[in-house]
């Protein structure tokens, strides 16, 4: 099973350039054309994507420069040890709807801190992967788009980061508590 599983990995990739470019000359769609002018689409919205990026990275780095971050795990650090939730997980629980790559190395930071086997550092993974980061893609998408009331999908995004923690606490209790 895993022989044909890399054998799709290695594969899939080619196969599936070589079927659009084939679809594309089939059709006669002058590729070049469509490929620089796609490039190009591609350039002005990463450039109009920086500020909204440059905001998130300033608001996450005062969060934790500031102590902010450490400040509310230790005031939610009770009411969460109720449940099984290790203290050490609640600043991932705050920084995963900013920012993936904040959430990535908070993560980093309690798996090298701790035993990479143990219940905080599996509930973690488990968390990294259940939720989503809201707050960027609001700024990212919804900034490049030049969409302004994001007052529902804020709340429904949050929702559902809320969801995806509980939901990892109880797997990860039902499976390794």
């Amino acid at each position: 099973m895993t022989n044909i599983l890399n054998l799709i990995s290695l594969w899939a990739l080619p196969v599936l350039l070589l079927t659009i470019l084939t679809v594309g000359i089939v059709k006669k769609v002058p590729l070049y054309e469509e490929f620089t002018d796609g490039a190009k689409d591609g350039f002005k919205i990463a450039v109009n994507i920086i500020p909204y990026l440059v905001a998130i990275m300033v608001g996450i780095s005062m969060l934790r420069a500031s102590g902010a971050i450490d400040n509310l795990a230790v005031a939610f650090a009770p009411v969460l040890e109720f449940f099984k939730v290790p203290a050490d997980i609640i600043p991932l629980m705050i920084v995963r709807s900013l920012s993936g790559s904040g959430a990535l190395g908070v993560f980093s930071d309690i798996a090298n801190s701790l035993d990479p086997n143990s219940y905080a550092v599996k509930l973690a993974a488990v968390m990294v992967g259940s939720s989503e980061t809201t707050f960027y893609v609001l700024a990212v998408y919804f900034g490049s788009v030049k969409i302004s009331k994001i007052r529902y999908a804020l709340a429904v995004g949050l929702l559902a980061d809320l969801i995806g923690i509980i939901s990892a606490v109880f797997v990860c209790n039902w499976l390794f508590g």
